[in-house]
């Protein structure tokens, strides 16, 4: 998930009612009469049943915002391509709040329904043919209001928030749907084109790589692409006073960084480390997965939280070395390798804990084992199984952090064989390279690989609820 390390941003969205289908009669206008059965309104995920969307794919999305924040005010046109897996006569966007304007598939009106952040899309029957399993189309959406900041269980905030000068879009795990439609679970990647239009003088930055600028009368449009596989969740769109520097790294990699003008100085020092930090973090846990990286930095206060954003992670206010190393790893763990669901979260936060650990030692002289000794004296890191969190408010607790990397020091310690184990991380993060990968995968994976029964590692650190004797 994201960052969240020194600010552990411990609640989310509370869980929703259990799945539902969008059935025909939930559906306004006649269409005449589409083939197939609705796309289910909810995966089930285990702490958010009713993020994502059933029935279909997304493979792209192109999104062309317009956005002034003195106004609080988005404009959007999202087209959305996808690939129907089972025959389609209904389908369903995650959209929270915002009204839409209009809605095609395959350039024909489409009937629409909204029920909570449920945007039910009725096709007409003149395009069922491309809704058939395996068919691929093309919807667009057009929407418009004042975007939301969604509030957690916890008081912490996401979605689309205002900042001193502009706003910042962070998705996890359910804020995304504040500022477009789409099929909001981190199962469903897809590549991204984003342009963004501002009033003059703003910047609007984005994840991938920067496609082009350009100004017209009082605004200014940039255009972002992102042509790797993307979770919804670590989308972003950041529109402020930015100072902005672009470079690239010894093997050819975009570095695109922004920092708020107010503190723009003060973070040159730990943004120019970024190409070190990546080359470092390649070594241990195999070639940087994207093609453009860097990093967007807003005034403290600006939110809560860091967030690791796919290629450019945000931070509210200039980063020390160990958070920029966390979110950095996620590029890793959680960009490249995404969670099959939010119970597998401690795949994201427990690697990137240890490649903090990782990085103290190398870096400091503090070696691993006491990072480990002081995770394991910590009474909050034994709240709960790291890969069993009881509630959606839990899944960025400290178990999933502090507790996740303890497994991860386990199992090598278990392996015995230093060059054995990072030869596991970078096969770890090759098999899954640009996809989604549960624990179950994990645990197998590492068990094949190892060659060895390790369910007694597995039943006492990640999933024990009691904190084993110490080791000599």
């Amino acid at each position: 998930m994201d960052q969240r390390t020194p600010v552990h941003r411990t609640a989310r969205a509370a869980a929703a009612a259990l799945l539902v289908l969008a059935a025909s009669a939930a559906c306004t206008g006649d269409t005449g009469g589409v083939r197939g059965t609705p796309g289910a309104s909810g995966l089930r995920d285990p702490y958010f049943p009713k993020l994502g969307n059933g029935g279909y794919d997304v493979t792209h999305y192109d999104l062309v915002l317009d956005v002034d924040p003195a106004a609080h005010r988005l404009r959007g046109t999202a087209t959305i391509t996808a690939r129907a897996t089972q025959d389609l006569s209904a389908f369903d966007l995650d959209l929270a709040g915002l009204t839409v304007d209009s809605a095609t598939v395959e350039g024909r009106p489409a009937a629409v329904n909204r029920t909570g952040h449920e945007l039910t899309l009725r096709p007409a029957a003149e395009v069922e043919d491309r809704l058939r399993e395996g068919g691929t189309f093309r919807t667009v959406v057009r929407y418009s209001g004042s975007p939301r900041t969604l509030t957690d269980p916890d008081g912490s905030q996401e979605g689309w928030l205002r900042t001193a000068d502009g706003s910042v879009a962070l998705g996890e795990p359910t804020g995304s749907m504040t500022w477009f439609p789409g099929n909001n679970h981190p199962s469903d990647k897809a590549t991204y084109d984003i342009a963004v239009t501002v009033p003059e003088g703003l910047t609007a930055v984005s994840n991938g790589e920067p496609v082009s600028r350009r100004t017209s009368g009082a605004t200014t449009t940039y255009r972002w692409h992102t042509p790797e596989p993307m979770a919804s969740y670590l989308a972003t769109v950041a529109v402020g006073r930015y100072t902005t520097r672009t470079s690239r790294t010894a093997d050819g990699i975009e570095v695109f960084t922004a920092a708020d003008t107010t503190v723009a100085k003060e973070s040159e020092r730990i943004l120019a480390r970024i190409p070190e930090v990546v080359k470092w973090e390649a070594e241990r846990f195999g070639p940087y997965p994207f093609t453009a990286t860097g990093a967007i930095v807003d005034r403290p206060g600006d939110a809560g939280y860091a967030l690791e954003t796919q290629d450019r992670p945000f931070f509210p206010g200039p980063p020390d070395a160990g958070l920029l190393v966390h979110e950095m790893a996620h590029q890793w763990f959680g960009d490249s390798v995404t969670p099959e669901s939010w119970r597998d979260m401690w795949l994201n936060e427990g690697f990137a804990t240890y490649a903090e650990w990782l990085w103290t030692a190398d870096k400091e002289g503090v070696p691993v084992q006491d990072s480990f000794d002081e995770a394991f004296e910590d009474d909050a890191n034994w709240a709960f199984p790291p890969a069993d969190p009881p509630s959606a408010k839990d899944i960025s607790q400290a178990p999933v952090y502090g507790r996740g990397a303890m497994v991860v020091h386990e199992l090598r310690r278990t392996m015995a064989d230093d060059e054995r184990f990072f030869a596991l991380l970078r096969g770890w993060t090759r098999a899954h390279r640009h996809g989604n990968a549960s624990t179950a995968d994990f645990t197998a994976y590492a068990e094949r690989t190892t060659g060895r029964d390790l369910t007694e590692l597995w039943d006492t650190w990640l999933y024990g609820r009691s904190r084993p004797a110490p080791k000599d």
